[in-house]
């Protein structure tokens, strides 16, 4: 079966068929749902809807259902040829994973663009387009209510939805759940085998079926038992069940027992740490965020993760990560509230979110170049390098372990990190407590994902990002920050076509600029403001907005933005078919692009001068302008400018009446362009 991309937002894959012991009879029940005729759950009758089968696998964290959906989903992988795609809808600490990011989850995985700031409608629309011609398994797990789950359902019966939850999911049709008890006291005794070898089993056999009945045939607590077992080889099998049989009523029934006997085995350091673990963001575990929040090296860290996982407290997720059952979150926090002081519970979650700004930080510099003019590039590229430079520099200054090797390991820790990291940003943002340490957190992420991945790809991410700086801005009356926030929104709200709500942060942006005392923010939300009536086709309300800004420009002598926004006015006033203003605007564009000594954006406002002159009747004004363009335009070596400017010169001479110079012109500008294909419609004399 084809394993199709998908992001398991924090939940490692189950381990391999030898791994998973009974359930036979629910594998057999879930099999025969699939074919079963379809009933709407509440009415009785037969279901009318085209949607995928949905199979529910019910039971308590702790009880196997996941690794129950994952074997069921090895068994019938066959059928489904298209792969099977895994989201979860609630994260290890209890709070729900919203639908939006469930979808982008799955979208992902099936290697679609998700729009950035896309509504949970239209995500929902693309994700059902996307399976409609496809046959594959939807692998939804922990699953809170149905409305949820609702907006992943495929309109297809080529498709088949497998959901985990705590209990019944009455809300969505035609769904019949497989409600999970503990093992059968042999699957129990065959999953102790696993863990400890059959040595001590085979001894007193007996013994080991006291102690699966003990830990209630709860794989959750026969997990951390075995692994117990398994650090202790002396131990006998009959003490640890008669330990367990000993324990207070109120130790929280098999799986409060059997973590308990595991955590109080551990060192008073080690014991702190799994304490600690719950502060995690999204239960994702490393050796760094380990070492940040117990306060040890990296290397005492790792070795404690993989003892833990030993023990069954973490689960393996991917090289270097592990993941912290959800079951067991809990009983950390418990532990978390009674024995750590409040004020040491905020210090170790700053040390952390400190330690990943700093890894961040070294993240970011990894993709930065630091040969200016290595590519063969000047200008902004070799700033970029100079800027890359200083950053490598700076980075020599962190702790080794902090370094990344090269860009290659620098963008997977990016990726494989990124689940957590944004579930750290978020946190930080929502517990107010830290909103210094939140912003650094956010801005440095925000520049990671744009230099491992540019600004282009790594969109969806930077616009929740972005929502996240607004909340503090808001909550901290930073209005700087928030006209900030605002602009990065809006320009991703107008880049997928969102026009209407781009312009309403523009102006919302406007306002905090004006309340910052911000020249730079008023004068980019007046010029966006602007463009988003331009691009609306309200001409009038686009040159007044251009306007409002020029005046600003020329008040403050800032000399680019004048010709830029003279250049944008002359624009709106030829779509307007005022050509006279739009003369008058290139003109004076013309003229700030003189003073500044930009040739390129000389020839082009005369370029543009020349096309309006052509749109007014006025050929011969037109050609000679043109040809002026054309002597800029070479002066800056731009060929392609040349080229548009040739084909223009020649459309000219031919309504002037001048055929042969016409092909003079265009015979030029195909020498130019020799054969780059991107210069069809350059040739094709097309405006």
């Amino acid at each position: 079966m084809r394993e199709l991309r998908s992001q398991p937002e924090g939940r490692e894959r189950s381990g391999s068929v030898t791994d998973f012991v009974g359930r036979r009879r629910e594998l057999k029940e879930l099999r025969e749902d699939i074919a079963r005729t379809g009933l709407d759950t509440l009415s009785g009758r037969k279901a009318k809807s085209p949607r995928a089968r949905v199979l529910l696998i019910a039971g308590r964290p702790g009880s196997g259902r996941t690794a129950l959906a994952e074997a069921f989903v090895r068994e019938v992988g066959e059928d489904y040829p298209d792969g099977v795609l895994r989201t979860r809808l609630t994260s290890p600490g209890g709070q729900a994973v919203t639908t939006e990011r469930a979808i982008r989850t799955l979208l992902e995985g099936l290697g679609e663009p998700t729009p950035p700031g896309a509504a949970e409608d239209e995500l929902s629309s693309a994700l059902r387009a996307a399976l409609a011609h496809r046959r594959a398994i939807l692998l939804v797990d922990d699953a809170a209510d149905p409305y949820q789950v609702d907006a992943l359902l495929p309109d297809t019966p080529e498709c088949l939805v497998v959901i985990t939850a705590e209990g019944p999911l009455t809300g969505i049709p035609d769904v019949r759940p497989c409600t999970l008890g503990g093992l059968d006291t042999p699957s129990g005794v065959q999953m102790l085998v696993q863990r400890i070898g059959d040595t001590r089993i085979t001894v007193d056999p007996r013994a080991a079926e006291d102690l699966a009945e003990a830990c209630g045939g709860q794989p959750a607590a026969l997990a951390l038992v075995g692994g117990w077992l398994a650090a202790h080889p002396k131990a006998a099998v009959s003490d640890v069940a008669k330990q367990l049989h000993d324990m207070p009523a109120g130790a929280g029934g098999p799986l409060g027992r059997g973590f308990r006997l595991v955590y109080e085995s551990l060192p008073q350091p080690a014991q702190r740490t799994l304490r600690l673990l719950p502060l995690a963001p999204a239960g994702i575990v490393d050796s760094h965020t380990a070492s940040a929040l117990a306060g040890c090296s990296v290397a005492a860290a790792q070795a404690t993760l993989d003892d833990f996982a030993g023990l069954g407290l973490l689960r393996h997720a991917s090289d270097g990560l592990f993941q912290l059952p959800g079951c067991l979150v809990p009983l950390l926090r418990a532990l978390l509230e009674s024995k750590e002081r409040a004020g040491e519970v905020e210090l170790a979650r700053a040390r952390m979110l400190e330690r990943t700004v700093r890894l961040l930080h070294s993240c970011r510099v990894m993709a930065e170049p630091d040969d200016p003019g290595a590519d063969g590039t000047a200008g902004a590229a070799g700033m970029a390098g100079a800027a890359g430079t200083e950053a490598r520099e700076r980075l020599e200054g962190l702790p080794r372990a902090l370094r990344f090797p090269d860009r290659r390991a620098a963008a997977t820790w990016l990726d494989t990190r990124l689940p957590a990291l944004s579930a750290a940003a978020t946190l930080a943002v929502a517990d107010g407590g830290l909103d210094t340490l939140a912003r650094r957190l956010v801005a440095a992420l925000v520049r990671a994902l744009a230099a491992h991945r540019g600004t282009a790809a790594a969109a969806p991410e930077l616009y929740g990002l972005h929502r996240l700086v607004l909340d503090v801005a808001v909550r901290r009356d930073l209005h700087r920050e928030q006209a900030a926030a605002l602009l990065n929104l809006a320009d991703l709200d107008a880049e997928t076509g969102r026009t209407q709500e781009a312009l309403e942060r523009y102006r919302a942006a406007l306002d905090a600029g004006r309340a910052a005392n911000d020249p730079y923010a008023t004068g980019r939300a007046m010029e966006s403001v602007g463009g988003a009536y331009q691009e609306l086709a309200d001409w009038h309300r686009a040159a007044d907005w251009f306007g409002r800004a020029l005046s600003q420009a020329l008040a403050r002598g800032e000399r680019a933005d004048e010709a830029r926004l003279y250049g944008r006015l002359g624009n709106v006033h030829t779509y307007a078919g005022r050509y006279g203003d739009a003369l008058r605007s290139w003109r004076a564009a013309a003229a700030g692009y003189r003073k500044l000594a930009d040739v390129p954006g000389q020839a082009k406002a005369l370029s543009e001068m020349a096309r309006i002159q052509e749109y007014a009747g006025r050929p011969e004004e037109s050609l000679h302008t043109c040809r002026e363009a054309v002597e800029l335009a070479r002066r800056a070596a731009d060929l392609r400018l040349q080229a548009a400017l040739q084909v223009r010169l020649a459309d000219t001479l031919d309504r002037l009446g001048d055929p042969a110079a016409a092909r003079l012109h265009r015979s030029a500008a195909d020498r130019l362009l020799g054969d780059d294909p991107a210069a069809c419609e350059i040739r094709s004399g097309s405006d």
